[in-house]
């Protein structure tokens, strides 16, 4: 159909990849919407759930921690958690991104979007 354009044929075949890749990629942010971690510390005493988007969307603390004095040491825990999970969703999100990539020829560890 374009074979005597030259170059432009290959043009409009990137440009067909692209927009496959743009809509694969809003799926895929969809979908992390959907998928959770959870981060934990203090041996499971505190627990922050996250969707793989990094939004916290529970947070569960058993009562024993919760003794007078120790309100900093709670405040961590809880901190601690949040960050688990946080840091379990990025990287759960980058897994995700790599399965999308995969097959598009870019080199490993590149990150998108850019």
């Amino acid at each position: 159909m374009l074979k005597g354009l030259g170059g432009l044929g290959d043009m409009a075949g990137m440009m067909k990849k692209a927009q496959e890749m743009q809509t694969k990629m809003a799926e895929m942010q969809d979908e992390l919407h959907n998928v959770t971690v959870t981060g934990e510390s203090g041996a499971g005493l505190v627990k922050a759930t996250a969707t793989a988007k990094g939004e916290l969307t529970a947070l569960d603390i058993d009562p024993s921690i919760f003794n007078g004095d120790d309100k900093e040491v709670v405040e961590d825990l809880i901190l601690a958690a949040i960050k688990d999970a946080q840091a379990k969703a990025q990287e759960r999100a980058q897994e995700e991104m790599s399965k999308l990539t995969e097959g598009l020829g870019l080199p490993p560890g590149m990150k998108l979007p850019f």
